[in-house]
């Protein structure tokens, strides 16, 4: 029968043992390539536009959909349930709020789903059927990533966008979390404490290497379209009632690259 044991030690007890720690390994490579990338120093200088924002939000909430419902569905699964924490991570509704603010309350017609998003949430729905305990990776990445790199992006798009207040910001606040450090290392925590085969933990640690991958390519590919993004994007938004002034190919560019912002800045804040 196949060894289990907790995610928190290896047999020799070397240091990077530790569940969150070997994801932060295998993931270094492509948070060194995607930190490095153009868009993502323009977006530290506070270079985005509200169409950019806009769009960003229709990424994440559809991501954000797709993971949170599976998330709910597997709440009592082994290796689901130490690390569910829906009152002081869910984001789901303030990304809805956020939209609205931005959108109007009919802004589900005004959202368009990209072939990339669309991919991510079947990978999301496919695992929560078939493999619950991926789940882990993709939530760990997420909301560490919200609260870590997140927290500095919120208040850089709250500058870049002459936003008095908060109101479509609700992403980036978490109410229910006073001190994002302590929670951070309670997150790690129970992540750790969860029982893995060696098979299951190779297996959450290959997740969290393709999730990471599947997003940086999706750059990359998205990256060589910024030019055309650029000249197309000039156009004047109608009352922020449209996703963006440029065709479906063109919003879902700029959105996925600043999402991927927080992804490369978050996964290895301590």
């Amino acid at each position: 029968m196949e060894n289990t044991k907790s995610a928190r030690k290896d047999d020799s007890g070397d240091v990077g043992s530790d569940l969150s720690e070997q994801i932060k390994a295998a993931t270094k490579e492509n948070h060194v390539r995607a930190e490095n990338t153009q868009l993502m120093l323009s977006y530290q200088k506070g270079q985005i536009t509200l169409t950019q924002y806009k769009v960003l939000l229709c990424s994440l909430y559809e991501i954000y959909k797709a993971l949170e419902e599976e998330l709910d569905r597997n709440a009592s699964h082994p290796a689901v349930a130490p690390i569910y924490f829906p009152q002081e991570l869910a984001r789901l509704e303030s990304l809805e709020c956020d939209l609205e603010h931005f959108f109007g309350s009919d802004w589900r017609k005004k959202v368009i789903v990209p072939a990339a998003t669309h991919r991510y949430q079947q990978r999301l729905r496919q695992i929560g059927k078939e493999r619950p305990e991926l789940l882990v990776a993709h939530a760990y990445t997420r909301y560490l990533g919200d609260l870590s790199g997140g927290q500095v992006l919120g208040k850089i798009t709250q500058k870049s966008l002459g936003l008095s207040g908060k109101e479509g910001l609700s992403f980036f606040s978490f109410p229910g979390v006073t001190s994002p450090n302590r929670f951070k290392q309670l997150y790690r925590g129970r992540m750790n404490s969860i029982e893995l085969t060696e098979a299951a933990r190779a297996a959450v640690l290959k997740e969290a290497v393709d999730a990471f991958q599947c997003n940086i390519e999706v750059f990359d590919d998205l990256q060589k379209m910024l030019s055309v993004t650029t000249e197309t994007g000039n156009q004047p938004e109608e009352n922020g009632a449209k996703t963006a002034t440029f065709p479906p190919m063109m919003q879902f560019t700029v959105g996925i690259c600043v999402a991927l912002t927080t992804i490369g800045m978050a996964i290895y804040a301590s």
